[in-house]
Formats: structure tokens, C-alpha cells, sequence
């Protein structure tokens, strides 16, 4: 007799998508984010939080503040590592003008 894999009544359903929004709190304000499975994306980003590429092919993490539309004028696209180090970061380089030393 074969197998059923059904899962039990009781079981929450998972979400179907990686890439889903919620808003975050934190100290520098309110924000939507959107977290991104890499096979999702198609285009290269600059991260304002390291200024580099975030390539195709990347998990990243979509974000803007939650008193804006969701525009692309309002949407930065970042590195998940630099998301999450953002606020503990100082001055960082301009692009163009090269390290400070």
C-alpha cells in the first residue's frame, strides 16, 4: 500500500513564499521589509550600507520607511548582513572617492 504524506488538520499551513513583507521597528524608525530569495531576482543593486553590488542571484533584503509608498524611489535594496548592522556602522565611504584612511 503507498504513502500518504498529508499533513495533520492541526498543522499551521507554511508560507508559500520567501519573499514575503511585514513592517520592523526599530531605532531609526518603522520599516517595510522584504526579504528576498535570490532566484527572485534578476537585476544588480547598489547597497547603501557597504556601496557595493548585490548581484542576481543573491538573497537580499528589500526596505523602506513605513510612512512611504512603496515606490522605487522610497526601496533600497540590501546585503541581509548589512541590513542587520546598519545601525551600528559608522560614516561609511562615498563611492567614487575610495577608503578613508
Amino acid at each position: 500500500m503507498a504513502r500518504r504524506n498529508r499533513r495533520a488538520s492541526d498543522e499551521a499551513p507554511r508560507p508559500l513564499r520567501s519573499d514575503l513583507q511585514q513592517v520592523e521597528e526599530h531605532e531609526d524608525g518603522d520599516w517595510h521589509v522584504r526579504r528576498v530569495a535570490g532566484s527572485s531576482s534578476g537585476k544588480t543593486y547598489r547597497c547603501p550600507g557597504c556601496d557595493q553590488e548585490v548581484r542576481p542571484g543573491t538573497p537580499h533584503v528589500v526596505a523602506w520607511p513605513a510612512g512611504t509608498a512603496s515606490g522605487e524611489e522610497h526601496r533600497r535594496h540590501w546585503h541581509t548582513p548589512c541590513w542587520e548592522a546598519r545601525l551600528r556602522r559608522g560614516p561609511r565611504t562615498s563611492r567614487g572617492r575610495g577608503p578613508r584612511y
